[in-house]
């Protein structure tokens, strides 16, 4: 939904734009987006961003709640990881209405982290927790500055499903012991999964708290239709009025969730030992990866909608900024959210005031009425967790790619099977080297092509693929659909020898089809000088065409170019022909003259 009375631009919109899109790094005004929106805001905006930011509130006090339990932590930290960090991403966010704070596809990575190091001391686990947060802020603002805004583009779209399908299992699996009111050790998804399912055998569910849960559940799922209608926030309101009108606290066994401690966060250092460094090391760049995925592609939308460009780097900034808020008052790592964001949308957010008013919303309620959520079931917050586990699941894509390229489509499945089995900070590892391997493989054995004339058709062809075209006596062509680097680079020499031996008649000059080479490195270059060595030493040219000019650069730092000299490079295939035909006796006769 576009929003009509936001010009696609600021004042002076033409200087801003050139700005957010880094012509003028010097401004310092460049890393503070929130600060030039606000230098140009309207008044007629402001009952939009306060009515939207009461209305976020609504949604940011279960959803932080719940995903905090969901990562291992007490559900206060849930809202102390939504309230300074939503005030950092409005100093340093650049998208207008993107809402940040905890999610549900980090629960599994925090979890992961708090549970295997924490040894079941909270407060330990919230100081584990910070640092991953200010572990993942320091990775972002480091990439953001860098420029290095694209680097979670370099995962291909099956990899992050198979990544975020696993994560999505994990997180619903671990959410089920809450659901049925029992707890079982963890021991990662599988295991938890069988242990589930014998507590369930065992008869040592909940049967009020079960029914508590999957009612907060359905309906979360039923009003998901309605876009102004907050189905998180009537669920948790509907299953806490049930629990406190007719007592079901512990003389029923249903877990709740008490009282919240009274005040703010304070500033606090999440001090952890030598032996966690490790653990929250690698899980704070995990996060960062999964929170910048996310960030990325919701800001991308929203900047659509909002007719505003949104410069990826500095959302990383953003994105960093917020968690290093989060990790130094207390809370823990945040990502986007597909959820809250779209709830401000539809209330009519303008600009990040939105998310200011929630924040001070959110810290509001916890001075004067800390004890407003006390009867809200652990099993209801299990519910609003789990319906967010279903929203992560990607399928239907993933049915497309079925149809499509059966081998990503098991790609992505064995990355969704590494998270559930191996765990998900090494599942996710597993994906980053599957993502490697498939960007190496696609260099390493890339399609080639010796080239022909074809009747009726202008240009040269694969002769594969027209098995009538005729090749010019004497004249190999031959194209190579990839960069020239070192993974390849001796399988372009063997496939040149191959078009070589297999040409029906003594070959004399081979052109290389260069137009598909993005680059050459060194061992490539390399391999070429052997190249040219072995073709001279059998009476052969080497030559190009339609090379383009940086990748002739290379090879003239490289001092291929003045050993093969420029006259061996042409500027189009027709050329190359045309210069061969001139300067060799050869009975040929094109389609064209044919006919002319």
């Amino acid at each position: 939904m576009s929003q009509p009375d936001i010009p696609p631009t600021e004042p002076e919109s033409g200087r801003l734009v050139r700005r957010a899109r880094g012509a003028d790094v010097a401004d310092w005004m460049r890393w503070l987006p929130g600060l030039r929106i606000l230098r140009s805001y309207r008044l007629a905006w402001l009952r939009h961003d306060l009515v939207a930011g009461l209305v976020l509130a609504a949604m940011l006090v279960p959803v932080g709640i719940a995903y905090a339990v969901a990562s291992g932590l007490p559900g206060i930290y849930g809202l102390y990881a939504t309230i300074v960090p939503l005030l950092a991403y409005a100093l340093f966010g650049p998208s207008r209405i993107l809402v940040i704070g905890p999610d549900s596809a980090l629960a599994a990575l925090i979890l992961a982290v708090v549970v295997q190091q924490s040894g079941g001391d909270p407060m330990r686990a919230v100081a584990l927790a910070g640092a991953m947060a200010v572990v993942s802020g320091l990775a972002c603002i480091l990439f953001g500055l860098l420029g290095l805004g694209f680097v979670t583009e370099l995962l291909s779209k099956p990899i992050r499903y198979g990544y975020m399908n696993g994560i999505a299992l994990t997180v619903l699996i671990s959410q089920l012991p809450a659901l049925f009111g029992f707890s079982v050790d963890g021991g990662g998804p599988l295991q938890d999964l069988w242990a589930i399912g014998v507590a369930i055998a065992e008869g040592r569910s909940n049967r009020t708290t079960f029914l508590l849960g999957a009612g907060t559940l359905v309906i979360i799922l039923l009003l998901r239709g309605f876009k102004r209608i907050p189905g998180i926030l009537v669920a948790v309101i509907a299953a806490t009025l049930i629990v406190g009108a007719l007592d079901l606290g512990e003389e029923a066994g249903v877990a709740v969730l008490g009282s919240l401690p009274q005040g703010l966060p304070a500033f606090a250092i999440p001090w952890i030992t030598r032996a966690d460094l490790e653990a929250v090391f690698i899980g704070g760049l995990a996060v960062a990866m999964v929170s910048f995925a996310d960030v990325s592609v919701l800001s991308r939308v929203y900047a659509l909608r909002t007719r505003t460009h949104v410069d990826p780097s500095q959302e990383m900034v953003g994105l960093g900024a917020a968690n290093l808020a989060a990790g130094f008052f207390q809370g823990f790592p945040i990502s986007s959210s597909s959820s809250r964001t779209p709830v401000a949308e539809t209330a009519g957010a303008r600009t990040q005031l939105t998310g200011v008013v929630g924040a001070l919303a959110v810290a509001l309620l916890l001075l004067i009425a800390p004890d407003l959520l006390r009867n809200l079931p652990t099993s209801a917050l299990a519910a609003v967790v789990i319906a967010a586990a279903l929203g992560l699941f990607e399928i239907a894509d993933l049915r497309r790619i079925w149809r499509i390229q059966r081998w990503e489509f098991w790609l992505s499945v064995g990355c969704t099977a590494g998270v559930v089995v191996l765990g998900v900070i090494p599942g996710i590892g597993l994906a980053i080297v599957a993502a490697v391997i498939e960007f190496l493989w696609d260099g390493w054995r890339p399609h080639f092509a010796v080239l022909g004339r074809a009747d009726g058709v202008k240009g040269y062809h694969d002769i594969t693929r027209y098995p009538d075209a005729r090749r010019i006596p004497g004249l190999v062509m031959f194209r190579w659909d990839a960069p020239l680097f070192f993974a390849n680079a001796e399988l372009f020499h063997e496939r040149v020898l191959d078009a070589v031996e297999e040409s029906p008649t003594p070959v004399r000059r081979l052109v290389v089809a260069a137009e598909p080479v993005t680059s050459v490195d060194v061992t490539a270059a390399d391999m070429l000088a052997e190249l040219v060595e072995t073709l001279q030493a059998a009476g052969i040219e080497l030559c190009f065409a339609e090379m383009k000019d940086p990748v002739k650069d290379k090879l003239k730092r490289f001092g291929l170019l003045t050993r093969l000299g420029e006259e061996t490079f042409f500027p189009t295939l027709g050329a190359a022909v045309s210069a061969y035909l001139a300067s060799h006796d050869v009975e040929w006769v094109d389609w064209e003259d044919r006919e002319a």
